[in-house]
């Protein structure tokens, strides 16, 4: 009898850190070998970076600005990309009343800086003033001619609530589509992750701890999950010794109070992302309920007091 040797090719996961879209985006993928890693990664960044020239303010080309700049002028035609991306933002708004809105651009931005020179909330009817151009329900769009439109003159959209989300997801089909059957894609937090370690085990993630940012209060498995956290320890100012959210609510224009932290779990990035703020917005008792009646989503928040509530299908260990 002979015996045949064969040598098992071990995988390792493979790292890559880079600022993309203003926010650090970290991609790992288990692989056999670094090169096939790193080309497999650069294809994910080349989606990342295509999707961020497609939904940036920063840039006058971009159809963002100029559905922007033809605000209570004319619709813009856009591509269909862009389109269902404004389409299901919109459906958001919906499911969420408002809390969750992409015109939350219209906002004047004189009126918050979250900074050490802010010493004192605007006044109830100037902040109710600065956000009445923030309306969804203005945004209107034609499925024929795949053209979006503002109804008001200084309305503006933006995509800072949902992009990240749909980068990381993007980014996720690509692997997939080139074969890596094992990453995660991080952007800034907003993260998505499939198949397992190199070890066989499942890719965990800590809950950020809102009193220590940098250590965490839980663990949970991500294997096939995405994973978003909106919290006031990430951007908030100090008056009169409580401390305010950079979370605005597009209703009142004021900042938001009562939570820490809010993360959402389920299987897509984008929809983690676009729920995390609007359930922050919208509070513990009604944020709680909208989660349990949807499907596949799960929640946990931390209040003031450092109390944690969590949805039904959440069990933390």
């Amino acid at each position: 009898m002979t015996l045949i040797e064969t040598n098992i090719i071990q995988k390792t996961a493979y790292h890559k850190v880079m600022k993309l879209m203003g926010n650090r985006f970290e991609i790992t993928v288990v692989a056999k070998t670094e090169a096939d890693a790193f080309q497999k990664i650069d294809k994910a960044v080349e989606e990342i970076s295509r999707i961020e020239k497609l939904l940036t303010t920063f840039s006058d080309e971009s159809q963002t600005n100029l559905i922007n700049n033809n605000a209570g002028i004319k619709p813009v035609k856009v591509c269909k990309e862009m389109f269902d991306i404004i389409k299901r933002s919109i459906k958001i708004s919906e499911i969420t009343q408002g809390a969750f809105d992409i015109t939350y651009g219209s906002i004047d931005k004189k009126l918050w800086n979250f900074d050490k020179n802010m010493t004192s909330l605007p006044a109830p009817a100037v902040a109710r003033k600065a956000v009445h151009l923030i309306n969804y329900r203005n945004v209107i769009l034609n499925e024929n001619k795949l053209t979006v439109f503002l109804k008001e003159k200084g309305m503006r959209i933006g995509f800072g609530g949902i992009g990240k989300g749909y980068a990381a997801e993007r980014a996720k089909c690509i692997l997939l589509e080139l074969g890596v059957e094992d990453g995660i894609v991080n952007a800034s937090g907003d993260l998505c992750a499939w198949g397992y370690q190199p070890d066989g085990k499942e890719w965990t993630i800590g809950i950020a701890d809102p009193n220590a940012a940098r250590e965490s209060f839980s663990y949970l498995s991500i294997s096939g999950q995405a994973i978003a956290t909106s919290g006031n320890y990430e951007k908030f100012i100090t008056i009169d010794g409580k401390k305010y959210s950079h979370t605005i609510d597009p209703k009142t224009g004021l900042p938001v109070h009562g939570i820490k932290s809010v993360t959402i779990i389920c299987p897509n990035a984008e929809i983690a992302d676009a729920m995390a703020t609007p359930i922050m917005i919208m509070g513990i008792k009604v944020g709680l309920n909208l989660v349990n009646q949807m499907k596949g989503i799960g929640c946990i928040i931390v209040d003031e007091t450092d109390k944690i509530y969590t949805s039904k299908n959440i069990n933390l260990q």
